[in-house]
């Protein structure tokens, strides 16, 4: 997660000092996504089958590969086929198989009343890695810069950075064991078995079409257009973009802790839907601001509650579909947000370019969610988790 922080902030920097227009960026970020969706459902939805363990430690080397390719080379070919073989993350958060993988092996050495917290404490580690690496892709390349590095070699450095993080990552799954590995079905399979999923075939298919719809409307304010709108509207520097970054995913880190407590009070479709809705307005909100605080200010607001939905609905996930099928279940309603979110980018592109439309994707963003925030609380306030039933 420090990696992907690393480069949500230089990534479409990098490709505008490599001497891209707008246009092509949007294109190698939305490939970058549709490859991370691809290599994200093959490897998730075997690895209750193949190992969980070898999954991680594959996902591991692609992730130095894509790194390395993307620092080796500005031919916008080789540049795309790096990004879209290798794992590669435009927008700050979570690709591969990792997620998927690390919440199955943790849904199944815990209790069903300690899911949610946990999966709050982890996903706080992540965000408080991810601030990190933002702030200091902020501070290394400013620093490089002031040491008489081009903008682009600077970016490139980064890069390098990524691809030992890559290979740092799968020495440390190379050390996990055995028990993180899926249990055996509870009995033969009466029925076709479809990327990796029997008995939840159906309640996955549903909540997948629903969070592909979300992260499409995520898809247009990505980490790295946040980036690149905020340099070009007010100015803001590389220094101190990874700071406002830094500040972003602390406070989504610490709202996912605020979400415990209102889930065990309200339920965790109810908490996932009444937080995130507010927070769809503030994204709102963001370009009508005047003035750079202000607009940060709002910015700000946005992340203190707009992943308290995080934690609650990986717990969801894994609460209701059975041990075996988590790892597959995981990954194909992950690959549907990921899926969702890279078409995004094919039209947020040229409309960032245009001066006169750059607070669009904002309010499609925000209306888009809305929309899935009111679609998922009447699918599915009634199907509750087993904690919930037993209460």
């Amino acid at each position: 997660m420090f990696g992907y922080g690393l480069l949500g902030v230089v990534l479409v920097l990098h490709l505008a000092a490599a001497g891209f227009g707008e246009a092509r960026i949007g294109l190698l970020l939305a490939l970058t996504l549709f490859g991370d969706v691809a290599i994200s459902l093959w490897l998730s939805t075997h690895a209750d089958r193949w190992g969980r363990k070898r999954t991680l430690v594959t996902g591991a080397l692609l992730m130095a590969f894509g790194g390395a390719g993307m620092a080796a080379t500005r031919d916008f070919f080789l540049l795309t086929l790096a990004a879209t073989i290798g794992v590669i993350s435009p927008s700050g958060n979570e690709v591969g198989p990792f997620l998927a993988v690390e919440q199955a092996g943790l849904a199944q050495e815990i209790a069903d009343r300690e899911r949610t917290r946990v999966f709050a404490w982890y996903n706080l580690a992540g965000y408080l890695a991810t601030a990190v690496g933002a702030l200091a892709a902020g501070a290394l390349s400013h620093a490089l810069e002031h040491r008489g590095w081009s903008a682009a070699s600077a970016y490139r450095a980064l890069f390098w950075v990524y691809a030992a993080i890559g290979l740092a990552l799968g020495a440390l799954a190379l050390r996990l064991s055995p028990a993180i590995e899926a249990p055996p079905a509870r009995g033969p399979l009466s029925g076709p078995v479809l990327l990796g999923l029997h008995e939840s075939r159906s309640v996955v298919s549903r909540l997948s079409a629903l969070f592909a719809l979300d992260s499409f409307g995520g898809g247009f304010i990505l980490q790295s257009f946040v980036a690149w709108w905020l340099y070009h509207r007010f100015g803001s520097g590389e220094a101190t973009l990874g700071t406002i970054f830094f500040g972003t995913n602390l406070l989504s880190g610490f709202s996912g802790l605020a979400a415990v407590p209102l889930a065990k009070r309200f339920g965790l479709i109810n908490t996932m839907v009444w937080t995130h809705l507010p927070s769809n307005v503030l994204l709102i909100l963001v370009p009508l601001m005047p003035t750079f605080p202000l607009a940060v200010a709002a910015l700000l607001a946005r992340h203190l509650l707009s992943q308290m939905d995080v934690p609650t609905r990986q717990s969801y996930v894994n609460a209701i579909v059975p041990a075996h099928e988590r790892s597959a279940a995981n990954g194909v309603t992950a690959t549907a947000k990921q899926l969702g979110t890279a078409l995004g980018p094919l039209v947020a592109g040229p409309v960032f370019g245009a001066a006169a439309l750059t607070g669009l994707p904002f309010f499609v963003c925000g209306g888009i969610k809305i929309v899935y925030d009111l679609l998922l609380w009447r699918a599915f306030r009634k199907h509750k988790p087993p904690e919930e039933i037993a209460a």
